[in-house]
């Protein structure tokens, strides 16, 4: 969807340490306490953490040992994901107000696109801030947001003024921004990219312009292209509402470390059970079963094989599971198994994007 001028009005909003702010709000004898969302035991690992605790550099994605080590009086929570999803159900109702263009990439955030909208407020901003402002008022929780002409330009504003703020960035000046934002700030480059760049002397957008698009491809496979694109305020991809599942999945560490295969396939016919459950819930099927192996020294394998019809019973994919488990020899002793299910019966031909034009 395009305004008159050829752009669309995108919104991103992010909820500000969205599972601990949950808890903060529901415990009020947290309120403004370190805390850690996960498992603070040997093998747990931080689904999240309040500002008070990201202060000490704990962060999502830690293991719980390192988090307690740099901050000794965080406090752990333990995850409630039905709350989450109950909360993230309201947070979506208040953008369903405003347009049925919403896009999740999770539970705590999602793409809007505003530029048509059932209020007919012209500026994106102003809807940003009434969004933000509602979810405040009705669930008291935060939330920052970004607003641009494309989605990657949103999601990259959105952490610019986090937490509890917000970042336009209009047509006009979208240019002079991308060219000053420094390389690490893209999103969808990660360190390993970032250091590459800066190898080849791109540290901001300049530097990346300056590339030709063979450059950029010779460099980064076909994710130069994608980089060409992006630091001219180039992103064809429209807020896509009731996005398609891809797969449904479920894991499990283990709190010791597993080298018998027959304790892995009791460990596996538990997360089976739990799957079939998911599958059940989603009201799908689909035809490629994948193992997944994390090994105790943490490199991780994968192991799958399609079959020529849906499935959707624990009966039906367990034997697969078996199979793929005694495909080859274990590397060493493993410390997470999980198992998905991809290949869907709800995946759909994707639709054709057209490019849009830039008149700067």
């Amino acid at each position: 969807m395009l305004n008159t001028n050829g752009y669309r009005k995108i919104i991103h909003i992010d909820m500000d340490a969205f599972y601990a702010s949950v808890e903060q709000l529901d415990n009020p004898a947290l309120v403004g306490k370190a805390i850690a969302v996960g498992g603070g035991e040997k093998r747990g690992v931080v689904a999240a953490a309040s500002y008070e605790a990201r202060k000490y550099g704990v962060r999502s994605a830690m293991s719980g040992f390192l988090a307690k080590q740099k901050c000794p009086h965080l406090i752990f929570v333990k995850p409630r994901f039905s709350r989450y999803k109950e909360i993230s159900a309201q947070i979506r109702a208040i953008f369903y107000d405003y347009t049925d263009l919403v896009e999740p990439l999770s539970l705590d955030e999602a793409y809007l696109d505003v530029t048509e909208n059932k209020k007919g407020i012209p500026s994106a901003t102003i809807i940003a801030q009434e969004i933000r402002h509602k979810i405040w008022e009705e669930l008291h929780l935060r939330a920052s947001a970004g607003i641009s002409i494309n989605k990657f330009l949103a999601k990259v504003a959105s952490d610019i003024n986090k937490p509890n703020g917000q970042k336009t960035i209009p047509p006009e000046e979208v240019i002079s921004f991308l060219e000053e934002l420094p390389i690490n700030k893209f999103h969808g480059i990660g360190k390993v990219t970032a250091a590459k760049m800066h190898s080849h002397g791109i540290f901001n957008g300049k530097d990346l312009k300056e590339k030709t698009q063979e450059e950029l491809v010779a460099l980064f496979g076909k994710s130069g292209r994608y980089y060409y694109n992006i630091v001219r305020g180039i992103g064809t991809s429209e807020v896509k509402p009731n996005r398609i599942r891809k797969s449904i999945a479920a894991e499990r560490t283990f709190s010791e470390n597993i080298s018998s295969e027959i304790f892995m396939l009791e460990r596996l016919e538990k997360i089976a059970q739990e799957l079939e459950q998911r599958i059940s819930n989603s009201k799908t099927k689909g035809k490629t079963i994948t193992l997944k192996i994390k090994y105790s020294d943490f490199t991780q394998q994968t192991r799958s094989k399609t079959l020529t019809d849906y499935i959707f019973k624990k009966d039906e994919f367990m034997p697969v599971v078996q199979e793929l488990l005694y495909q080859d020899k274990l590397k060493n002793s493993v410390r997470l198994l999980g198992i998905s299910l991809s290949n869907l019966n709800t995946e759909k031909v994707k639709p054709i994007l057209v490019q849009l034009k830039f008149d700067f």
